[in-house]
């Protein structure tokens, strides 16, 4: 049986092809999933002032709300449409499959809760606690479209993406219990320290975001941090400092959720650019390997027109019959030492190039599963010691600085320790 190295070349780049393919896939699904979160995000700051204000704000914006949450929900079928369930070229295909379960799940739960809104029957905390689960599980998504990219560009920039949208889904979060404090005239220490963890939480994020996003991200992330933010700061140190708003007028909860919806507002800016930013790398990479597959072809073409024509053995790797000698090994009868080197080159061009790309996405992968450790560990302590989530990254933080040791490593260690005690 003859084998030729230069069909596995060949197949070696038709295969980086179809998954660059895919990630364009995954790109225009991260996009839907943005947009999705974009208006739930909305809906459950619109939610959080109806109900605490007894139903006297937002009563005629809440059918609105809804609306462009369905709307959006009909882009993300489009890409979910079109996505291929056989999972034969994503990496992970089975943890994507589970979260996109989660997150139609998710979605299936709307309507229910918001007749529950409509009518008053739930309270802001519960109604806040339903629509962060259903966000959580659209991140997650978004979190293991990252780790299904094998190159890169693609996956710096999605990581950028998913730290900054993390960041924005906090201050959504902050923008909606703050709200429920001024609205209800009172917060409480929890609620106090709850804003300021979320608060932290935020300046994390964008950290992380600043690690992995490109020039023009960051350009216009200054740009909409340097817009006057005096009252949106005022209000904060109110929130986080002051039991009631004091002298702040009757309608200081509605003033607060818009000052807080034009900088969310200008996150979803920057957060469209890295979406942008994400498809044009992945049309980037694609184009790149087309026209490398291109060359490799005319090359392979080339050595073709060159070969001796009673010979087909050209780099080959023979395997004898089963039952004779075995002389496996690679030969080059009949070949120049100059097209014999022309094969080699074209073997060896491929593989370093995939080598690069490995060692460039060994750090990439660290900050990811790290990533991932952590969001596991919180939902552990959030599902067994009935936690929120800033509560549980509280724990985390707070058992790391007791211990001396990274925010990572105690989530590493809290999971082995829930592995070993569930017998996996």
């Amino acid at each position: 049986m003859t084998i030729s190295a230069l069909n596995f070349v060949l197949a070696s780049k038709k295969s980086e092809i179809t998954s660059l393919q895919q990630m364009l896939q995954m790109g225009k699904l991260v996009g839907a999933v943005s947009q999705l979160i974009h208006v739930l995000q909305r809906e459950r700051g619109t939610a959080n002032i109806y109900l605490c204000s007894q139903g006297q704000y937002f009563a005629e914006q809440l059918n609105e709300r809804a609306l462009q949450v369905q709307l959006a929900e009909q882009g993300l079928a489009a890409q979910l449409s079109v996505l291929d369930l056989t999972g034969q070229y994503i990496t992970n295909a089975s943890r994507l499959f589970s979260c996109i379960a989660t997150v139609l799940h998710g979605l299936s739960t709307l309507p229910g809760l918001r007749q529950q809104i409509a009518a008053r029957t739930i309270d802001q905390p519960a109604a806040m606690d339903c629509y962060c689960e259903v966000i959580r599980g659209h991140l997650s998504l978004v979190f293991e479209a990252a780790d299904t990219s094998a190159d890169p560009a693609i996956a710096r920039a999605l990581l950028a993406m998913f730290s900054f949208m993390q960041g924005k889904e906090l201050a959504g979060q902050e923008r909606a219990l703050a709200a429920a404090g001024f609205a209800a005239r009172y917060f409480d220490e929890p609620l106090q320290q709850q804003l300021v963890a979320l608060i932290d939480g935020q300046d994390r994020c964008f950290h992380t975001f600043t690690e992995f996003a490109d020039a023009r991200c960051m350009a216009l992330w200054q740009q909409q941090q340097s817009v006057d933010s005096s009252e949106f700061e005022r209000f904060r140190r109110v929130a986080c400092t002051r039991v009631t708003p004091g002298s702040e007028p009757n309608d200081v909860a509605l003033r607060w959720f818009a000052v807080t919806t034009a900088r969310i507002d200008g996150m979803k800016q920057v957060e469209d650019l890295l979406e942008d930013m994400v498809m044009e790398c992945c049309q980037m990479r694609l184009a790149q390997a087309e026209k490398a597959q291109q060359l490799q072809q005319l090359d392979i073409a080339l050595i073709d027109l060159q070969m001796p024509q009673q010979s087909s053995r050209y780099a080959v790797f023979i395997s004898e019959p089963a039952g004779q000698p075995n002389h496996d090994h690679y030969q080059t009868d009949g070949l120049s030492p100059q097209l014999s080197r022309s094969i080699l080159d074209l073997v060896e061009q491929q593989s370093r190039q995939l080598q690069a790309l490995d060692a460039e996405l060994v750090g990439l992968r660290a900050s990811l599963v790290e990533r991932k450790q952590v969001e596991q560990a919180k939902g552990l302590l959030m599902q067994h010691r009935g936690l929120s989530e800033q509560q549980a990254h509280k724990t985390l933080r707070d058992m790391a600085m007791n211990q001396n040791k990274k925010l990572a490593e105690i989530a590493a260690a809290m999971l082995s320790v829930a592995d070993l005690l569930s017998g996996k």
